[in-house]
C-alpha cells in the first residue's frame, strides 16, 4: 500500500529556503488532502545572558521578565507565521484552509521538532536546509540532517535553491 500523508509538520525558520519548503509542503498536502502544522523553534536564552539580565533586574524580577518577554515573542512569531501563510496563499484559499494555527516553542530545534512530530503523530516532516558554510557545518551540523537521522518518520528535506 502506498503511504498517504494526513498530518505534515512544517518547521519554518524564516530563512530563504523555508519558503521553498513551504511550497513543497503545500503541494504534498494538496495531493494528499493533508493538514499542515507550521512550527517555529525559538532558541532559549543562554545562561550567561540570563545571569547578566538577572543581575541588572535584581532578585525575583528575572522570572517575570522572562515570562513577559517570551510570551510576547511567541505571540509575535505566531502572527508572523500566520501572516506569511496568508500572504503566500492569498490566491489559494483551499490550500490556506489546510493550515493549522502556527505553533512557536522554545528550545533546541532538533529536539523540539521531533517532540512536536511525535505529539502530532505527524506522517511527514517537510523542512529546508540552511546552506551553512563548510566550516560552520563541520562543527555544528545541520538541523535538517539531525532531524533526518533521528526521526522515526519520513522527512522531506528541501535543499538550498540557488
Amino acid at each position: 500500500m502506498l503511504p498517504l500523508y494526513s498530518t505534515i509538520l512544517l518547521p519554518i525558520d524564516f530563512t530563504p529556503n523555508s519558503n521553498y519548503a513551504f511550497k513543497h509542503a503545500v503541494m504534498i498536502a494538496r495531493l494528499n488532502n493533508a493538514r499542515i502544522h507550521p512550527l517555529h523553534v525559538m532558541p532559549e536564552m543562554d545562561s550567561s545572558m540570563f545571569n547578566y539580565i538577572s543581575s541588572l533586574l535584581g532578585d525575583g524580577k528575572i522570572e517575570e521578565f522572562k515570562q513577559d518577554n517570551m510570551i510576547k515573542a511567541q505571540e509575535e512569531m505566531k502572527k508572523s507565521l500566520d501572516d506569511f501563510s496568508k500572504t503566500e496563499l492569498k490566491n489559494f484559499p483551499d490550500d490556506l484552509a489546510r493550515f493549522d494555527k502556527a505553533e512557536v516553542v522554545f528550545g533546541q530545534p532538533v529536539i523540539k521538532i521531533l517532540e512536536v512530530a511525535d505529539r502530532l503523530n505527524a506522517d511527514l516532516i517537510v523542512m529546508g536546509t540552511h546552506g551553512k558554510g563548510i566550516l560552520e557545518h563541520a562543527f555544528l551540523g545541520s538541523v535538517a540532517e539531525k532531524v533526518l537521522s533521528k526521526s522515526t518518520r519520513p522527512v522531506f528535506v528541501v535543499p538550498l535553491t540557488k
